[in-house]
């Protein structure tokens, strides 16, 4: 990791070539040009992120503290806050834009995480807590890795093998049909030859439809099976799930998004947006150096 103040330079300077190519728009908005530009914005955030940064007030205030001759017209929380929820769709862009940057890998995989929105003891009913036309709504799930029930949504993701870059993400319900979800993340860009998944994505319809597509599903063997499976087979399939599960620890347990600190739905999604294309850019740029 660069030192700090190189590493706001640098996404900056990032950040602003991808929005003069084009690569990234920036929607617009009445009125005069703010003093602090939203390119600021973007790295700001996305350096919160790679720091793995909870607070975006606090980190506000230490940029404002320690970076202020870099960015010398910081606005106020509120206003920060309500911009960078209007460039969330830049966040996702800018993802995009650098995972391109790789080849696809031919093997990939697929998994989610929990997205806890409030602690399950708090809720009282009815909430806030709904995406676009009231079809997604916080929900109890179980989250199997910390073997405990939240109350939130889920964050479904599809990964390169190899390079482990997000290729495909999306928020999804709690209680889910992980099959439906992992149907829905492949139909994001060339089908794959492999498709590594858990237990939990095991399902004959499921193996048939995306044998279809020319993709063999493969999923660790079940207890019953495991005594017939060679040892060294089975401590390569380990290896692989980590890969997967190192990613989702990276994006949710190092750059804090299972703590996100969100209020709304919106503001989630703009948090999730930022954090997987701030763990994007850190890949992109460890396979190039």
């Amino acid at each position: 990791m660069l030192p700090t103040e190189d590493l706001f330079v640098h996404v900056y300077v990032l950040i602003h070539d991808l929005v003069l190519a084009g690569h990234v728009q920036i929607p617009a908005r009445p009125g005069p040009p703010p003093a602090c530009t939203d390119v600021e914005l973007l790295a700001i955030a996305e350096v919160r992120h790679l720091l793995g940064r909870r607070s975006e007030a606090g980190f506000l205030a230490e940029v404002a503290r320690d970076r202020g001759h870099l960015f010398p017209a910081l606005p106020h929380q509120s206003e920060a806050n309500r911009r960078t929820r209007w460039l969330w769709g830049a966040f996702e862009q800018l993802r995009i834009t650098l995972a391109a940057r790789l080849p696809e890998d031919d093997c990939q995989q697929v998994d989610t995480s929990a997205l806890p929105v409030k602690h399950p003891s708090r809720v009282r009913g009815a909430d806030q807590w709904t995406g676009p036309g009231n079809d997604l709504a916080a929900r109890f799930g179980r989250d199997a890795a910390h073997a405990e029930w939240f109350y939130g949504f889920r964050l479904a993701v599809k990964t390169d093998l190899g390079s482990r870059v997000v290729r495909a993400r999306a928020i999804v319900a709690a209680a889910v049909n992980e099959r439906e979800v992992a149907a829905d993340l492949l139909e994001a860009g060339p089908a794959p030859r492999d498709l590594l998944a858990d237990k939990g994505f095991s399902g004959r319809a499921f193996a048939a439809a995306q044998a279809a597509r020319g993709t063999a599903v493969l999923v660790p063997p079940g207890k019953k099976q495991r005594a017939s499976v060679p040892p060294i087979l089975l401590k390569v399939i380990a290896e692989w799930r980590n890969r997967i599960e190192t990613t989702l620890s990276e994006i949710t347990d190092r750059m804090e998004l299972a703590r996100h600190g969100a209020h709304t739905f919106e503001g989630l999604l703009t948090r999730t947006a930022a954090t997987i294309a701030a763990h994007t850019l850190l890949l992109t740029c460890l396979a190039e150096t």
